[in-house]
């Protein structure tokens, strides 16, 4: 299931013509969302150098703990959980 960093994974979900970034989602740690974490959709997020951006919030990659498919398999999850 984890091969290579969160970065790698969503730049392969998000470049590779292979893949439809519509078919997945990350589910990130965020204080005072419901249950402590939001879900994102991976075609609403760009990629930066060590954070990402989801409109003009810039987000750091440690606060990612899944990359989801919308069929609820788990293609990346933090080793803290």
């Amino acid at each position: 299931m984890r091969k290579g960093t969160v970065k790698e994974v969503l730049a392969k979900i998000k470049y590779d013509p292979r893949e439809d970034e519509g078919d997945y989602y990350i589910v990130i740690e965020h204080r005072g969302a419901y249950g402590d974490i939001k879900k994102i959709p991976v075609g609403m997020i760009e990629l930066g150098h060590g954070y990402f951006f989801v409109g003009d919030a810039q987000i750091p990659y440690h606060r990612i703990l899944k990359v989801v498919r919308k069929d609820g398999r788990v293609v990346w999850e933090t080793r803290k959980l």
